[in-house]
C-alpha cells in the first residue's frame, strides 16, 4: 500500500518531516545536543563552584580546609554568601603567625640556653602546694638592679630573684 500525502499539504516537504514509522533524525539529533548541553553545563557549575577551593590549594592548610567547607555549606544550602565568603577567604593572603611564633620561641630557647625543641619537655610543672611563702608567688615583683639610661633614654633592668628557675612556669600560668 503506498502513502499518500494529503491533497492540502504542499508539494515539497521539509527534510525534517519524517514518514509515519520513520526514525525522526531531527528529534534524536536535538536530544544529543540537549544532553550534551546538560552534562557541559553541570561540568561548568562545578567548575566554577569549586574555584575557591583551586585558588585556596596554595595556601595554608587551615584556609584551605575553611574554604572547603564554605563551599560544600553553598553547594548543599544553596546560600551563595558562603561561596562569596570562601571566595574572598581564598584570595586573601593570611600571615603565618605559626612559623613567626616558633622562631620567636626558638630564639627564646637558645638565649635560656635550651636546646631548640626541648624547652616544654624540660619544664616541670609545680602545683601551688609545693610553693612556700615568698618563693616566686605569681605576681611578686622582681627585684629591680638598677636604673640607668642609654642613649638618652631610661632603662630598667630588671634581676630575677635566685630561688626561681628560668625554665619553671607560674602557676597561675601553666
Amino acid at each position: 500500500m503506498a502513502v499518500s500525502i494529503n491533497p492540502a499539504a504542499p508539494h515539497h516537504l521539509p527534510s525534517f518531516i519524517t514518514a509515519p514509522d520513520n526514525t525522526d533524525v531531527l528529534m534524536v539529533v536535538m536530544s544529543m545536543i540537549l544532553v550534551l548541553a546538560v552534562v557541559m553545563f553541570g561540568v561548568l557549575f562545578f567548575r566554577l563552584h569549586t574555584l575557591p577551593e583551586r585558588i585556596a590549594h596554595k595556601s595554608q592548610k587551615v584556609q584551605f580546609e575553611i574554604v572547603a567547607v564554605l563551599g560544600l555549606i553553598s553547594l548543599f544550602t544553596h546560600m551563595h554568601i558562603f561561596w562569596i565568603a570562601g571566595l574572598l577567604l581564598a584570595l586573601v593572603e593570611l600571615p603565618d603567625f605559626g612559623g613567626t611564633l616558633g622562631r620567636i620561641a626558638g630564639s627564646i630557647e637558645k638565649l635560656a640556653g635550651i636546646k631548640p625543641g626541648e624547652g616544654a619537655a624540660e619544664v616541670p610543672l609545680k602545683t601551688g602546694g609545693d610553693l612556700h611563702h615568698g618563693d616566686g608567688v605569681a605576681g611578686a615583683p622582681p627585684a629591680v638592679e638598677e636604673l640607668h639610661g642609654h642613649g638618652g633614654r631610661p632603662t630598667l633592668s630588671v634581676k630575677k630573684p635566685a630561688n626561681i628557675r628560668a625554665t619553671e612556669k607560674e602557676p597561675g600560668r601553666a
